[in-house]
């Protein structure tokens, strides 16, 4: 007769899981770090408690600059240039992602005026960018 312990074999394997979810973590804060980030341009963001965090590859960003300087990503553009680009990328993509990146030191009215020609072109994906207030 043998013993109990003899009736079972060892199975002998490395879970992956905890590695799996480690790595998708890692890709994910990788790609919002690249993607949120315009180089080039520098603004002061304003600070707010919670930020989300979901950006898509095909996110336009249009920054405002202190001195009222608009950029569509990384290149300067006047508000009629703006519409025309975002006509041209929404035609080829309905639900266009877009992220306001604005100087704390603007005034409220360039914010406005950019988010109004958003509305007129019916863009609905919309995230205000901010920086997370350290306490």
């Amino acid at each position: 007769m043998k013993a109990p312990a003899d009736d079972h074999e060892d199975i002998v394997e490395i879970n992956v899981v905890p590695m799996l979810d480690l790595a998708w973590n890692l890709l994910v804060v990788f790609m919002l770090v690249v993607t949120a980030s315009v180089q080039g341009i520098s603004v002061n963001l304003p600070k707010a408690s919670a930020a989300a965090s979901k950006i898509k590859p095909t996110t336009k960003a249009i920054t405002i600059t202190g001195d009222g300087t608009i950029y569509l990503d990384s290149f300067p553009v006047t508000i009629s240039d703006l519409e025309s680009r975002l006509r041209q990328a929404k035609a080829s993509d309905p639900n266009l992602p877009v992220v306001v990146r604005g100087d704390e030191k603007i005034s409220y009215k360039n914010i406005i005026e950019v988010l109004d020609l958003l509305q007129k072109l019916e863009i609905t994906q919309l995230g205000l960018v901010t920086q997370k207030l350290v306490k």
